[in-house]
């Protein structure tokens, strides 16, 4: 329904979706890939990805990748989520290498888009325990040396897939401006002073402490410009709001594809539960809302490509903030049709449930989208 894929896009779409039915199609083969669903990344089966190329969908060729749009990611993580397949670095290396991408010198670019279309992980470290929806005020200190380089002590925390990261895309402070004092850098992950301490969530292992005492980097690992880290944050906006939305369309689409097939099969009172007003109005109600939040997802994706200079604040946040409610609306939805079912481990809704959840809090909460929208109409 309106999706306007090309040709391409959709020989794509069914190819992500067959390598998912094929390497990950049945409950017995995803509890294996995530160690019974405590691990969101499998490296092996990561690599894979990168051996066909998808790793790399809307990165430049001249480095490895497929030269695609935003489009093409959003679809690919999209069918990746739909298809519960354990790539769980994606999104950030995808969110950090497109940040290079802009602003990274030649060698930064090389380094780490190359890294990421080969199919090692990307993390963005910026949260930090006094600094979370409020970026501006985080305290981890950048102090330039004499021949100019750089020593960097701090915390950072809820750092997603710093544990199986390569590379980590650092923002810090190197002057006293709230904004205007934060900068970019290139940190190699196994850079001495680097510590990684595990964070435990519903999701299982998923986000992560990250201590970085005496840090020391060269003058070269400035990503960008040296106080520019906060316009070039919001820069990534698009790209990151946008694929945070794809990934969860997937999983309100895998929900609801759940729900439905088990209210089609469940009977009580002699019928299918899903036969009866209650329930047959719930799904025409979740339905109508996916197929909205499809087309908002992709006419934004698409205007991104357009335009690719041109930030779209509104209409990201929009896909963000539609996208992860409705994948937690879907999810809850589903589990109260199922009754006790949706509850047991023995089905995926409540994994789903889990992992919908904290999807309206990490990449900016569903207050912040909100309040972003607001201001774009002069609030």
């Amino acid at each position: 329904m309106g999706s306007r894929l090309t040709e391409e896009q959709a020989d794509f779409v069914a190819a992500v979706r067959d390598f998912a039915k094929r390497e990950c199609g049945t409950r017995e083969q995803r509890s294996a890939l995530t160690s019974g669903g405590r691990e969101a990344h499998h490296p092996e089966l990561y690599g894979r990805l990168a051996d066909l190329g998808w790793l790399g969908v809307c990165l430049p060729e001249e480095y490895g990748g497929a030269g695609g749009g935003l489009a093409d990611a959003c679809l690919f993580l999209e069918e990746t989520s739909y298809g519960m397949v354990p790539a769980g670095g994606f999104v950030t290396t995808v969110i950090a290498a497109k940040a290079y991408e802009k602003f990274g010198s030649e060698q930064q670019r090389r380094e780490a888009l190359s890294a990421a279309v080969r199919g090692e992980v990307l993390a963005i470290a910026m949260s930090e325990p006094g600094a979370g929806s409020d970026v501006g005020a985080l305290r981890c200190a950048a102090l330039r040396e004499a021949d100019g380089s750089w020593v960097v002590d701090g915390q950072k925390t809820w750092i997603s897939n710093a544990h199986c990261a390569k590379h980590i895309l650092l923002v810090a402070r190197t002057g006293e401006d709230k904004h205007g004092g934060l900068t970019m850098f290139h940190l190699p992950a196994g850079t001495p002073g680097v510590e990684t301490r595990r964070i435990d969530t519903m999701g299982g292992r998923e986000v992560n402490d990250v201590y970085l005492t005496g840090v020391r980097l060269p003058a070269d690992a400035v990503v960008g410009k040296v106080g520019a880290g906060w316009p070039q944050l919001m820069a990534g906006l698009n790209h990151e709001r946008l694929f945070l939305a794809a990934n969860m369309l997937g999983l309100a689409r895998r929900a609801f594809d759940d729900a439905l097939a088990f209210v089609r099969e469940r009977e009580q009172f002699g019928r299918p539960v899903g036969s009866f007003q209650a329930l047959r109005h719930r799904i025409a109600d979740l339905a109508t809302e996916i197929e909205c939040t499809r087309l908002l997802v992709r006419e934004t994706a698409l205007d991104c490509d357009a335009q690719p200079d041109k930030l779209f604040p509104r209409e990201a946040s929009m896909a963000k903030l539609k996208a992860t409610e409705l994948a937690k609306r879907t999810a809850l939805e589903g589990m109260q049709m199922m009754g006790g079912y949706g509850y047991s481990t023995e089905f995926d809704m409540e994994r789903h449930l889990r992992a919908a959840v904290v999807s309206t809090v990490y990449g900016g909460t569903s207050e912040i989208q909100r309040d972003v929208i607001g201001k774009t109409y002069g609030l």
